[in-house]
């Protein structure tokens, strides 16, 4: 009996066998009905998805892409099969949503597969249209499906919804902790150990690299020029709102760590030209002028800000470190020459504040793997939607599950010109 004359979903491994070797596929024979067993209701189930990964793992594009365009040929032409089995008909969009030109770009589980078309029928958590232009997704809207304990939710995914609201409280929180973290530099400030009793600890770069008086001016002025091209591309970015708010959700979190850090334990002071000494600052009004007067001048030695005994970590490194991180990755992959100044600045930046010896290399070292470390994890977890609705991200990441819960994936690095005039900036730019 010929694969065709009965019900697909009724076919059996030698059935299935008998259609691929009538579409060309003999070779795969082997392969998936033999060592996988592949019968009607699972043919009807596969996807370009399922070709590509383990177990299967076929890696000819050519021969993936035409198994695909059958495979979809079989699904439409036994749409009625593949609803009865609970699949997502391969030709099924929600009313004024189609495909757009052939060539689209659908991404599922974080990974992008390419085809003319697209492939609906994906078995990972999230399927998501976009066009073939990488820098962004396309103008019109997009389905997002996503797949949570059995149940599926369609939402669009095309415009990324900027949740101002959400950027205000993100921007509150920064606001006290960077308070918080000024009064707790006035504690610190009175517990820093005698220099004359704790003298400065070994340490290898600064026993071996002579200070510079004006290096720490020079890492701060590092400093300025990364947030001055951060604000810049804060300004043109279309996602100025998540942006923002991620880099304060994140800022907020690293100071926070560094509050208990450097409260924990007090180093000695690392050099004998840091004039540090035991301070009471009397009563707490004293202390909360003290840090009012640190919070005002950014806690910078260009504002006149001197502080003592928060060494562990370096609140410098963070910030520098923080910030070209933000325009590397919130900039096209092919602005070398931004990349390059941002690194350049990053590395410098380090390098001046350890020859300053204003901190401890293990201070600067911790810095940089923290930031480094939760900028990554953040932003793997936030391109990964269906870890940001599971339930341990809401007990373990609290804040992260609030802040990207309605982010549908990575941002776009997408620009225009927020102002209606001069109009040729709004023309150039977008």
């Amino acid at each position: 009996m010929a694969p065709s004359e009965d019900s697909v979903s009724a076919w059996s491994c030698k059935q299935v066998a008998q259609w691929l070797q009538e579409e060309g596929f003999e070779q795969y024979v082997e392969l998936l009905c033999t060592q996988h067993r592949l019968d009607g209701p699972s043919l009807l189930a596969l996807t370009e998805a399922d070709l590509r990964g383990p177990p299967l793992g076929l890696t000819v594009l050519g021969d993936i892409k035409r198994l695909t365009i059958a495979l979809r040929r079989l699904q439409r032409q036994n749409q009625a099969q593949v609803e009865e089995l609970g699949l997502q008909p391969s030709d099924s969009l929600p009313a004024g949503l189609s495909l757009g030109a052939a060539g689209a770009e659908w991404s599922c589980d974080g990974a992008d597969r390419r085809f003319n078309g697209g492939d609906r029928l994906c078995n990972g958590t999230e399927l998501r249209l976009r066009t073939n232009d990488r820098s962004g997704y396309g103008s019109g809207a997009a389905v997002c499906h996503t797949h949570s304990n059995g149940r599926c939710r369609q939402h669009l995914a095309g415009r990324l919804d900027p949740e101002v609201w959400k950027t205000v409280i993100s921007s509150i929180y920064v606001f006290f902790v960077f308070g918080f973290t000024s009064f707790v530099m006035v504690i610190v400030h009175e517990r820093v150990p005698d220099m004359r009793t704790y003298p400065p600890l070994p340490d290898i770069f600064l026993d071996s690299v002579p200070r510079i008086p004006w290096a720490f001016a020079m890492a701060e002025a590092c400093g300025l020029i990364l947030c001055y091209m951060f604000l810049l591309i804060l300004l043109l970015h279309k996602h100025r709102s998540i942006l923002f708010r991620r880099l304060c959700s994140l800022m907020g979190t690293v100071f926070l760590l560094r509050c208990c850090t450097m409260f924990v334990t007090s180093l000695s002071v690392p050099g004998q030209h840091l004039k540090c000494a035991s301070k009471t600052y009397g009563d707490s009004w004293g202390k909360i002028q003290r840090a009012l007067a640190i919070w005002s001048g950014f806690g910078m030695t260009l504002t006149g800000v001197q502080t003592c005994g928060d060494y562990m970590f370096s609140g410098h490194t963070v910030v520098i470190t923080l910030l070209n991180f933000f325009v590397t990755e919130y900039t096209p992959r092919t602005w070398n020459l931004i990349h390059t100044i941002s690194w350049v600045l990053n590395l410098f930046g380090i390098f001046f504040i350890l020859a300053a010896h204003e901190h401890y290399s293990i201070d600067v070292f911790i810095a940089f793997y923290i930031t480094t470390r939760l900028f990554l994890y953040y932003h793997t977890l936030a391109n990964t939607r269906a870890y940001q609705h599971s339930r341990r991200a809401r007990i373990w990441f609290p804040m992260f599950s609030f802040f990207e819960c309605n982010v549908n994936g990575p941002v776009p690095n997408q620009y225009h010109w927020p102002f209606n005039k001069p109009a040729f900036m709004k023309t150039l730019i977008g």
